[in-house]
Parts: structure tokens; sequence; C-alpha cells
């Protein structure tokens, strides 16, 4: 469990010292695709729909809230961000964005920084191998053990926070700092 970053939803207005936060999410896992069904037409699976719940409850847990969650428009992640959000009190505004549909980790970097100036924690949904490359390339420092464990993949379910001291605009390769990382095998 990563320490409380603090119970209420941070503003712009907060003191900048502490940097923002990214909250990385990985879909729950999806049915097997299918030639009859289109890829972002995908949907959670039965191991899927009860592990989304379990990555909302230890959000909850942590005591952060995000100013807005940005998701891919796939059926899988929207199903996965509806499942945890019912764990948190109060859910942030969701944006659905093409640009996070399987994408490489520098577009979904440029949505980040083009999206997220001003707010304090963002949540982003996505896919690998995309958020996987994000989330390895971010994370610059932290504990070994948890540079580690971001660097040997992400699971579905799974959640890496990283902090980016320098803020939205000092978004590039290094520069965060990974605070937390779980998945539903924790």
């Amino acid at each position: 469990m990563p320490p409380k970053p603090g119970s209420r939803r941070a503003s712009a207005a907060d003191d900048g010292a502490a940097g923002v936060r990214l909250v990385l999410v990985r879909h729950a896992k999806a049915v097997r695709k299918d030639r009859r069904i289109d890829d972002v037409d995908r949907e959670l699976s039965k191991r899927g729909r009860r592990d989304a719940p379990r990555t909302g409850r230890w959000l909850a847990g942590c005591g952060f809230r995000p100013d807005v969650v940005l998701c891919s428009p796939s059926r899988r992640t929207r199903q996965t961000w509806r499942l945890a959000a019912a764990a948190l009190d109060d859910p942030p505004p969701v944006v659905h964005d093409e640009r996070l549909y399987k994408t490489p980790p520098a577009e979904l970097a440029s949505v980040l920084a083009e999206r997220s100036p001003g707010l304090r924690v963002v949540v982003l949904v996505g896919h690998n191998p995309g958020i996987r490359q994000l989330a390895a390339g971010l994370c610059g420092s932290g504990a070994p053990e948890l540079l580690k464990r971001v660097r040997a993949g992400f699971p579905t379910s799974g959640v890496v926070l990283i902090e980016l001291p320098g803020g939205w605009e000092s978004l590039a390769p290094g520069s965060g700092r990974v605070i937390a990382c779980w998945s539903p095998a924790d």
C-alpha cells in the first residue's frame, strides 16, 4: 500500500512542490480475441468482472482522489473503470479519448501533457503494451523492488502509481518516481 497522499481531491491551487501523480491502470482481463468481434468491442471476462472492483477498492484505500480519468474508448477499458469507480466515494469525471486505444507510449504521454495541465492526480486506463512501456519509461526512480516490478510487466487490472516531481510539463523518460504497484495477485 502506498503512503496516503491525502484524502481530499487535490486542486491546481494546492502547493505544487510535491509534483503531480499519474495512476496507470491496465484494463481487467477480457474475453479472448474472436474474429467475429472487433477488438475494440471485446468485453471483460468473468475474471475481469471480478478483478476490476478489487482495483477500485485498492485505489479507494490509497486515500487520494483523482481529478480526472482518461480512458481508452474500448469496451473492456470502459467496463474496467465503471466497475473500479463504484468503490470510490466521489468518482472523478471520465474522458474517453480515441487516442488512448492501443497506443504507443509517446502518444500516451502526448495526450497526458495535453489534457493534464492544472490537474494534480490523473488516472489513465489503457492497454498493453503501450501502458506498460509508458510506466517503464517514466519510472526513473523509486524503491528498487518497485522499479523491478514495473519493468517486469503490467498485469490485467494492475495499477502503477507514479509521482512526477516536475509536473506535467516535465513528462519525459525517467522523470517519474514509482510510488506503488498493485495487482489482483497481491
